[in-house]
Order: C-alpha cells, then sequence, then structure tokens
C-alpha cells in the first residue's frame, strides 16, 4: 500500500509516476475522500472541545448548587453525534483504504519507463545457446517419448493445464527442488520453512494479491462463510510471518527458502502456452523470501537475483537478465529482475524466475516493522524471488540435454540426487 502522507502532500507527483504504470489515479476522488476526512474530524475536534468545556461548566454550577440539566443535555446531545461522527470516521477510513488498497507500487527511480515488455532492458546475458545437428524437440515430445510427461490423463483427472509426471522425468524434476533447496541453503545461507498452502483473506491482502487479483485465485469455501486460498507462490504464507510483528532490527536480514506447489487460475491467459508445461493451474516452485532493513534492500535485490542466477549457471542454462519497464512491473513491486532461460524449441527466452524488491508496499499492508537498538521503528521491506520456477526448469533442461536419439542428458549437479542415473531413455 502506498504512503496516504505522500498523496496528501504530493498527489501530482504521484499521479504521474503511476500513470508510467498504466495507472490513472482518481485524483479528484480520493480529494473528496480527503476534505470528507478532514471535515469529519474538524467536527470531532470542535465537539470533543466543547464537551471538555461544558463539563467544567457543570462543575463550576454544582460548586454554586446552581441548576446543571441544561448543560447536562447539551452534553448528552454533543456525546450523540460524537458517537455518529465515531461510526461515519470509521466507515470513511475503510474507504480511503478501500481505494489505496487497489494502487500499485511506485516504481523505484532507476526503473526504466516503458509502457509493456518491449521497453525493458536486457541487463546481461550468460551462457551460449547450444547448436544441435539434429531437429530438436519441444518438452512435450521429448517427455511423451521418456514416458515421462503425461497431459492426457491429468487431463481426465483434473482438466486443462495440469500435467502427470512419471518415472525419471518425475524423479528428475523432485532432483531440481531438491538441488535447489540444498544450493540456497548451504551456499546463500537461507532457512528452509515449509509453508501451508492454504491461507486466509488477510494474508493474500497483505502482499498484495487482493482484492485486485481475486480472479487469479483458487479459493475454498470454509463452513463459518469465509474462505481458504490456496496459494499462488510462497511468498504469501512466508512473508506474513511477519505481519502485525516488531521485529528487532539486529535480527534484520530475515532470509528464508521455500518449496510449495503453486496453484493459478491464470485468468486472462486463455489461448497463451496452452502447449506443454509453461503456464499451468498447478506447478512446483522454490521460492526466496528476505525481510530487510529500509537501507539494505537495494543492494538485498541485487543479492537475491545473482542467487536466483546461480541455479542457472550450475546446470550449465543459458539466460539472460533483465529489468522489467514500469508498465511491465508487478503490482506490489517497486524494481523487478526477470531471468529468462533459452528454449531450443521456441527459439527464444523465457521467464524461469522474476526477483522483485517490494520496499515498504507489503509492510505497511501488513503492518510489518523493525524497531533497531536506538529504539528508531520504521516499516520493513520484503523481497522475493523464484529460485527458481521447477517446471519451467524442468522444460529448460529435457530441451537443452535432448540428444538425437530422444534421450537426455541428466546435468552433472543432478545425477547425486538420481542415484547416480546419467541419462534418460526413450521409454520401449
Amino acid at each position: 500500500m502506498l504512503d496516504i502522507q505522500q498523496l496528501r502532500t504530493d498527489i501530482d507527483t504521484v499521479a504521474a509516476v503511476l500513470a508510467s504504470r498504466r495507472v490513472t489515479l482518481d485524483v479528484a476522488t480520493f480529494n473528496a475522500l480527503e476534505g470528507e476526512r478532514k471535515q469529519l474530524q474538524t467536527r470531532t475536534q470542535e465537539l470533543q472541545a466543547k464537551r471538555n468545556t461544558l463539563s467544567k461548566q457543570v462543575g463550576m454550577l454544582k460548586s454554586k448548587g446552581e441548576d446543571v440539566s441544561a448543560v447536562l443535555a447539551e452534553v448528552g446531545g454533543i456525546g450523540d453525534e460524537l458517537k455518529a461522527n465515531e461510526a461515519a470516521l470509521a466507515e470513511l477510513l475503510a474507504r480511503i483504504d478501500t481505494f489505496l488498497s487497489a494502487l500499485p507500487n511506485l516504481p523505484a527511480a532507476d526503473v526504466p519507463v516503458g509502457a509493456d515488455e518491449s521497453s525493458n532492458v536486457e541487463v546481461s546475458r550468460w551462457g551460449t545457446p547450444r547448436e544441435f545437428d539434429f531437429e530438436v524437440k519441444d518438452h512435450v515430445d521429448l517427455g511423451a517419448g521418456l514416458g515421462g510427461l503425461d497431459f492426457e490423463t491429468a487431463a481426465k483427472i483434473s482438466g486443462a493445464r495440469f500435467a502427470m509426471m512419471r518415472g525419471g522425468v518425475a524423479r528428475l524434476h523432485r532432483a531440481l527442488a531438491q538441488f535447489m533447496l540444498n544450493t540456497h541453503i548451504a551456499d546463500h545461507g537461507y532457512t528452509e520453512l515449509y509453508s501451508p498452502y492454504l491461507v486466509n483473506a488477510e494474508s493474500m491482502y497483505g502482499t498484495g494479491q487482493l482484492p485486485k487479483f481475486e480472479e487469479d485465485l483458487f479459493s475454498v469455501p470454509k463452513a463459518d462463510g469465509s474462505k481458504f486460498y490456496l496459494i499462488p507462490t510462497s511468498e504469501v504464507p512466508v512473508t506474513n510471518i511477519v505481519r502485525g510483528e516488531m521485529i528487532a532490527g539486529e535480527t534484520l536480514p530475515l532470509k528464508f527458502v521455500c518449496h510449495t506447489p503453486c496453484f493459478r487460475s491464470e485468468a486472462g491467459s486463455y489461448g497463451r502456452d496452452t502447449r506443454g508445461m509453461i503456464r499451468q493451474h498447478q506447478f512446483d516452485k522454490v521460492e526466496l523470501l528476505r525481510i530487510e532493513h529500509p537501507d539494505n534492500s537495494a543492494a538485498a535485490l541485487e543479492e537475491l537475483a545473482s542467487h536466483a542466477e546461480a541455479i542457472l549457471q550450475k546446470l550449465e542454462l543459458p539466460y539472460r537478465k533483465i529489468v522489467l519497464c514500469t508498465g511491465d512491473m508487478g503490482f506490489a513491486a517497486t524494481k523487478t529482475y526477470d531471468l529468462e532461460v533459452w528454449l531450443p524449441a521456441q527459439g527464444t527466452y523465457r521467464e524461469i524466475s522474476s526477483c522483485s524488491n517490494c520496499g515498504p508496499f507489503q509492510a505497511r499492508r501488513m503492518q510489518a516493522r523493525f524497531k533497531d537498538a536506538q529504539g528508531k521503528k520504521g516499516l520493513l521491506h520484503t523481497l522475493n524471488g523464484s529460485g527458481l520456477a521447477v517446471g519451467r526448469t524442468l522444460v529448460a533442461v529435457l530441451e537443452n540435454y535432448q540428444q538425437a536419439d530422444g534421450s537426455v542428458v541428466v546435468p552433472a549437479v543432478l545425477r547425486p540426487y538420481m542415484g547416480g542415473l546419467e541419462v534418460l531413455t526413450p521409454a520401449g
């Protein structure tokens, strides 16, 4: 959530910055809400002052033995109006919160300005795409040939955008997740968490999925009429660890890694990536989460992205790193790096990790704060990034390590997780 004081003092600048994100700030509505708030609060202060004055008058009249009934009646009327104002103010503040909750984060000053992905800026490339002396297959055909990817059975069980994995492919998928977790724990100093897959609405609100993106979520009704939500990423449960908390500054940063399935309805993505595992309703991800002091969050984003890059480098998968422009950033992010891995069958780079600094945006929604040794208090900064998306990494391994006979070489770093298996061979 944005800082309301910034809107109150410099709304024109906020509107201009949001415009670079293709968001139109309704200045008139905000000013009307603020005007109403000021009027209510001013009237409330006037009433409180008047009540205090009258209460003193009652005491003086009583000390003189004079009749106080008229003054008491006036005090009672003021009390009734104050109660009405209190209720009106609570309702108004809820409307203001609803207004603010729909506004995305402000981009950092060094984020490139642009309307869409065409304005994203490439930062670097690593590795050289392999040249094949045979016709490459995509992961769908490779997986079918290995007897390890079955979309028809998954569709029978659940519907479109699901996958069933078997045998060596399923084992390779599991090996990737284990390898990612172990690398981030041993090499990068993250603490492993196992989180719930179902969360409440407060948790979804805290990280910015609600109320704006409810159609992208899967929900589960509860007997009391409320809902659980299936997590779209472990960013949601892990970041909410600090919701409503005051964290001791000397304990920062908090660095967590969490492997979970993720569930997304993919609303609005009809017709996009319908073949294979690129865009699924259910997929696995190893997520990196950091809770940082404000002074350190910019540097922490660079480090977090390098940790995701390390996985791709150890797997020897060519990739590029890009910084997203203002018009292509996620709702809660102030700056985002995407890592895009080379997919031979598509002849292009595709997103495999998104690493974002959210600044105080989520912390303000969650009221997640820190207190340093000098007693200074402030909002925490939150960061998250895929380290990596397991299914898309499986896709990249299958396609980049394929052989002419349809077999797939297991990357060297994964063989200890595969019982020493070096090659997945076609079925039959």
